[in-house]
């Protein structure tokens, strides 16, 4: 039998994920706790697991929502659609996921950096899967002259590096910026440009 949730279930399950998100992304699964979680969330603890069982679970949940906001912009790319539009849509995509979730990418970094325990399966599977399709999408282009001859992979990587490098090191890019600039949108003219003429023929 399914049990629909009140909206107050609702309302507080969503305010635990947020509020973990804040622990995670600032002390990596380890060093966070449910205590920190359960007061950043302002509830208490035994409230916590009354929607979540454990720490473990908490982080499950909100990895499998990232992966979802990660690969959404990669399924959109279309085999139909011009090359370099598609190209540069991705990368603008990723970078717009940078600004407006930072923590969510600094709670993915987190995570491959620990060796990806819990995500490991995903990223295996669905995100390899994703990512070998499109490989023959991105070589296709290439063998017909449409975009320059490169590693499909290691350009996928390059854009993943190159805008999740602005929300995992944020506070280092504006300290070398400084206060004037808006660092998003200085580098989404910069990629535009690199990325244009890496993909020329």
């Amino acid at each position: 039998m399914t049990h629909t949730r009140t909206r107050i279930q609702v309302k507080n399950s969503e305010t635990i994920l947020d509020a973990a998100l804040d622990v995670f992304s600032s002390h990596g699964f380890r060093g966070a706790t449910l205590d920190q979680i359960a007061e950043v969330a302002g509830l208490s603890k035994p409230n916590l697991l009354y929607y979540f069982p454990s720490k473990e679970a908490i982080h499950l949940a909100l990895l499998n929502q990232l992966l979802v906001t990660w690969l959404d912009p990669l399924r959109a790319m279309n085999p139909s659609g011009d090359p370099v539009t598609e190209i540069m849509t991705y990368l603008r995509k990723k970078l717009e996921t940078s600004r407006d979730f930072p923590r969510e990418s600094r709670l993915f970094a987190n995570e491959i950096l620990q060796g990806a325990p819990h995500l490991r399966a995903a990223i295996e599977g669905d995100l390899k899967t994703l990512v070998d399709e499109k490989t023959v999408v991105l070589k296709a282009w290439m063998d017909q002259g449409k975009i320059a001859p490169l590693p499909p992979v290691h350009l996928i990587f390059s854009i993943w590096a190159l805008t999740q490098h602005y929300a995992d090191f944020d506070v280092q890019v504006r300290a070398v910026l400084g206060p004037d600039h808006d660092p998003f949108a200085e580098a989404e003219a910069f990629l535009e440009i690199l990325f244009t003429r890496l993909l020329t023929v």
